[in-house]
């Protein structure tokens, strides 16, 4: 049975491994996790002067570098004079030269949160009037790349080191002490603190590229390093590796004194006696005790080094959020390690080491306080990160966490399942014990008479052979090197045959367990619970990288309300839109650039520009614009402005009877029977 299930289990654990690659590849780049809220100029704003300075505010503070704010005139040339610099809060600006001449500028920015995760994106304004530019202004994002994923995966690794090395270590210490001397556990555990400090060193390596350039030839780019290691993020990181190597003491000792057993003492030079069990218990109990209280400290402190440099280390009641944070780490690690060490422990432990009832009801105990821990902590956590119901649908946040909750009841379920499991092979444990050892002992005594009767006919056959007198004295002739060699023989062959019992007996074990229907039902119920936290665990990693939702929603209103103040701002508010247009006839692509000023409810003056694709003006037989407010169902509201100069037109009076997100419609003809409608929605009022 046990061939049977192996091939399964392989296959069934490289598929949820898949699922969980696949899952953290598909999960795109991070959102930014501080916003811009609000710029001087602001976006696509159209100003009569260059203004002698940029400045953004953010929803949060941010890292700033020499190239975190830069200014591009239309040919793609910088046009900042001096590094950025905080004005306030979380305001920060750039000087520029003086004297820019007209065109569209671009601002390009490349920041690093409160919470560690880098922030890029870029606008566009004019000064005088808009103008074709060279400079691209499409997203940009670190996240993207090589780099973005190898450090996306580093998280990802570190996070499941931790959660493997300390819940296993703890499944030991609470549940099962004799897992202490099972070699498949102690790989297990080790395997746990080697992922964790190799991913802790890569993403220590990544990190001045992360938040950078995102180029591979800078992932060991010593300068950078250097810059890493006086941030926040990562003197995090250089704490975790401090704290892995006292973890490495950790595990040497719970895997090497307090494995072994108790060590026999001398009472003379030849007699051994045993010490003392109620010393060895007592001593066994204090180092229990001591590697208990060390090993809270240390996972402990692990876990802080995410807390103090992520999502609990800013925003709403930090002081409260980072020690929660530590609480529901240290929980998931009991859970989901303890739930891997027990895994192993059900399909690799040897047939004279099972993992016996009482240390999967411990652990179903250590399981059910852990998951309290975690509907409490969570339950905080995303009242803090999400603020409001809606934000659970509006957000990426909020659905992330919505199929984390629901992985988390499914977990709940299936190991409600393995404690039934449980229970059952706690029943049948006394009856299979007392009936191994009556086959232990029928078997003992068959295997002694049998080399008794081999014995006997060995003596006899060679008194036969030999016809020595049976009382002839001892010592009176030395045994020839032919009776030496054939005792050495003798005994090499019982040695052999004694390793031959002991393997047999421990297969015929090994056989009557997996037999048990109680232990192959818990070890499937098992395997289920691991393959449905591998994938937990990658949503967990997703979400520690996603945007929390009070903070996407606040930014959201508050660049709804930057929008609002630049259209209600005099003159210099002017609203500018740009419509690509293709009549699909001769000479019938071009762009009509329309600007509405002061853009506010009542009279506006309004221009509209038609150029070619490469900036020419040129004429067309007619231009028509309508506005629609369909929130309110008023329009279209038609305005046919008057021909100016070649590619220009205008109307002044332009009256909008109500705030709102209106629709402008531009109706383009380039001949007798070539038109094309164009629309593009705008916040006017």
């Amino acid at each position: 049975m046990t061939q049977t299930i192996a091939p399964r289990v392989r296959t069934l654990v490289l598929l949820l491994l898949a699922a969980a690659c696949a899952l953290l590849a598909g999960a795109g780049p991070a959102s930014a996790h501080a916003a811009v809220t609000g710029s001087d100029p602001g976006q696509g704003a159209v100003v009569d002067k260059a203004p002698a300075r940029i400045t953004l505010t953010f929803s949060e503070q941010v890292a700033l570098s020499d190239d975190s704010l830069r200014v591009l005139d239309p040919e793609g040339k910088r046009v900042d004079t001096a590094e950025p610099a905080t004005v306030s809060g979380t305001t920060y600006a750039v000087p520029l030269h003086s004297g820019l001449p007209d065109g569209t500028y671009t601002v390009a920015y490349q920041v690093v949160s409160a919470d560690s995760h880098p922030v890029a994106g870029a606008y566009t304004f004019s000064i005088g009037a808009p103008s074709k530019t060279s400079v691209s202004v499409s997203g940009q994002s670190t996240d993207d790349g090589v780099v973005g994923w190898l450090y996306g995966f580093g998280r990802y690794v570190s996070y499941a080191g931790f959660i493997v090395m300390a819940g296993g270590a703890a499944f030991v210490l609470a549940c099962w002490r004799r897992g202490s001397g099972v070699r498949p556990v102690q790989r297990f555990v080790v395997s746990g603190w080697v992922a964790l400090t190799a991913s802790t060193l890569a993403l220590l390596l990544l990190r001045g590229s992360f938040t950078g350039s995102g180029k591979v030839s800078d992932i060991f780019d010593l300068s950078l390093l250097g810059q890493v290691l006086q941030t926040k993020s990562g003197a995090a990181l250089v704490s975790r590796l401090l704290l892995l190597a006292a973890a490495a003491l950790f595990i040497a000792v719970l895997f090497g004194a307090y494995a072994r057993p108790s060590p026999t003492t001398l009472t003379d030079g030849a007699s051994r006696r045993q010490p003392d069990p109620s010393e060895d218990a007592e001593e066994k109990r204090d180092l229990t005790f001591g590697l208990s209280i060390g090993g809270v400290v240390v996972a402990a402190g692990l876990a802080a080094s995410w807390a103090m440099s992520e999502h609990a280390s800013v925003g709403l009641q930090a002081g409260i959020a980072m020690p929660v944070d530590v609480l529901h780490l240290l929980a998931v690690a009991a859970w989901l390690g303890g739930l891997g060490a027990l895994l192993v422990a059900l399909y690799r432990a040897p047939a004279d080491t099972p993992v016996d009832a009482p240390a999967v009801r411990r652990f179903s105990q250590v399981a059910f306080g852990s998951v309290l821990a975690l509907i409490s902590t969570g339950t905080y956590q995303s009242w803090r990160q999400l603020g409001s119901w809606p934000a659970f649908t509006d957000t990426r946040y909020g659905q992330l966490l919505l199929a984390k909750i629901a992985l988390v009841v499914v977990l709940v379920g299936v190991a409600w399942i393995s404690r039934r499991w449980t229970g059952r092979l706690a029943e049948t444990v006394p009856v299979e014990a007392s009936a191994v050892r009556e086959k232990e002992r029928v078997g003992a005594g068959a295997d002694g008479a049998g080399e008794t009767a081999v014995v006997g006919d060995t003596s006899a056959e060679g008194e036969g052979d030999t016809g020595l007198a049976t009382d002839e004295q001892p010592g009176t002739e030395s045994p020839g090197p032919e009776s030496a060699g054939t005792q050495s023989v003798d005994s090499e062959r019982a040695a052999q045959l004694a390793r031959q019992r002991a393997a047999r007996d421990a297969a015929q074990r090994k056989r009557m367990r997996d037999a048990d229907p109680n232990r192959f039902g818990l070890r499937r119920s098992v395997l289920a619970e691991a393959g449905v936290a591998v994938v937990l665990l990658a949503v967990t990693t997703v979400l520690t990288q996603t945007e929390p939702g009070r903070t996407e929603q606040e930014a959201k209103a508050a660049t709804a309300a930057s929008a609002s103040s630049s259209a209600d701002e005099g003159a210099s508010g002017a609203l500018t839109l740009n419509m690509p247009f293709d009549t699909g006839g001769e000479d019938g692509k071009g762009i009509v650039t329309i600007d509405i000023d002061p853009a506010r409810v009542g009279g506006n003056e309004m221009h509209v520009y038609v150029e070619r694709p490469n900036g020419r003006a040129f004429d067309i037989p007619e231009v028509k614009v309508e506005f629609t407010l369909k929130a309110k169902d008023i329009g279209p509201l038609p305005v046919v402005p008057d021909h100016i100069a070649t590619g220009h037109w205008s109307a002044n009076g332009v009256q909008i009877p109500m705030a709102g997100d209106w629709q402008v419609d531009v109706t383009v003809r380039t001949s007798d029977i070539d038109e094309v409608t164009v629309s593009k929605n705008a916040q006017i009022g």
